[in-house]
């Protein structure tokens, strides 16, 4: 009876043994073993067995940088000028995600356009096309932003604008499903990788866009971030430990260090950092020594990225963020990956939106941050937000996606 015991004990190690990756040890997501270390059967053996497909790691997502998340002081750093004590300071732990290196531009709404109009319903194009008159306005002259600051070559790489917080949202599914059939036709061209089933894509190919979450091979969805997730990222304190000791030697007014708007170093000093509104009439200073030299919007890529890679976390455009706006956020709201998703805790019955209209919050207001060409300083701080109905849009919001970071812990 021992012998047996002994006989299937080593027969079972030499399963599990097997089952391990192909540099021994223990197995991992990218090296899972020919065997379950669960049950001992072999993964892919036919059709009927638990297919396994290959894994490397998480496809490059296009667009996105990768931000390391960790614990921060979430709340405005700037006086409370409008005494609305709505975002105040409390600690909270983000998880590590993706965001877009810059604000969605022009020429990427109109590649969406363009799919669009050939692949859906007039209607759903009609849907998706930016509001330019929010350009228009009665006393003054921006009549040619209106026709030309969407379609006009020059301004390509200039932010969209005009875009409310539903189209934003409509853009991420969009792209999520452009992005992953782009990889599907990728992934089922190879002559030797195994396909959604486990098969070799060269014998079956999978359709392309039909590749299955576990197939490895697609994306998690882009999406707008969280308002935690804009706040952690604008803040970019991963540019202030310089000890690896947990320790942040400085809080940040803006996304960068100082309480200055000017670059403090190098060959670019005395330049402004952000596209804003310095004061009453002062979107650019005077002809011949410009300010931040953009009377509206500007290139997506001006101004010096902050400490995370990220481009106009402050000023360009406001950014829309996933949360309907709550003042009292910062008491009812979980300490991990925050986020407000409706009315829980705190009614939209409360602030009588409804009847009287003494209020303007209720749930289909939603938050945006980050201060615009058209705003003063004190918005730029990424601790400052506001609030806009969803299906709202002007000259001064545009936005970027986030993407989790899928099969990780950090």
């Amino acid at each position: 009876m021992k012998l047996i015991k002994y006989v299937s004990a080593a027969v079972l190690g030499g399963i599990l043994l097997s089952s391990c990756g192909k540099g021994g040890g223990y197995p991992t997501s990218t090296d899972p073993g020919d065997y379950s270390s669960a049950t001992g059967i072999e993964y892919n053996e036919d059709e009927t067995a638990f297919q396994v497909n290959d894994y490397e790691d998480m496809p490059q997502a296009p667009g996105l940088v990768f931000i390391e998340g960790g614990r921060t002081t979430l709340g405005s750093m700037e006086e409370d000028i409008a005494m609305t004590r709505d975002n105040i300071e409390r600690t909270v732990t983000v998880a590590s995600f993706y965001m877009d290196e810059t604000e969605v531009a022009n020429i990427h709404w109109l590649e969406y356009l363009h799919y669009l109009k050939a692949d859906s319903l007039y209607e759903v194009y009609q849907a998706a096309l930016p509001d330019t008159t929010v350009w228009s306005h009665q006393l003054s002259f921006n009549d040619p932003y209106v026709t030309y600051y969407l379609r006009y070559p020059g301004f390509r790489f200039f932010p969209v604008v005009g875009v409310s917080w539903l189209q934003a949202n409509d853009y991420c599914t969009w792209r999520t499903a452009k992005v992953n059939e782009n990889l599907a036709k990728e992934a089922t061209g190879g002559s030797e990788r195994r396909g959604l089933f486990g098969r070799k894509a060269a014998q079956e190919p999978a359709e392309a866009g039909a590749l299955s979450i576990e197939s490895g091979y697609v994306l998690p969805n882009y999406r707008l971030p969280t308002e935690a997730e804009w706040e952690y990222a604008a803040q970019a304190l991963i540019g202030t430990q310089y000890n690896e000791d947990e320790n942040q030697h400085n809080r940040r007014l803006y996304p960068w260090d100082g309480t200055q708007m000017r670059n403090p170093h190098g060959k670019q000093m005395g330049k402004f950092l952000a596209n804003f509104k310095r004061g009453r009439g002062d979107y650019a200073g005077v002809a011949g020594s410009l300010n931040d030299g953009a009377m509206i919007t500007d290139y997506i890529y001006s101004y010096p990225p902050n400490d995370f890679g990220l481009y106009n976390m402050a000023g360009n455009v406001n950014e829309w963020v996933q949360d309907i706006y709550r003042p009292l956020s910062f008491q009812d709201v979980e300490d991990l990956n925050p986020f407000r998703r409706d009315g829980f805790l705190d009614e939209a019955e409360n602030y009588d939106s409804a009847e009287g209209y003494h209020s303007l919050i209720n749930n289909e207001v939603r938050v945006f941050k980050g201060g615009s060409w058209k705003d003063v300083a004190y918005w730029l701080s990424p601790g400052t937000r506001r609030f806009m109905a969803q299906d709202s849009s002007t000259a001064t919001i545009g936005f970027r996606c986030a993407m989790i970071n899928a099969g990780s812990n950090r």
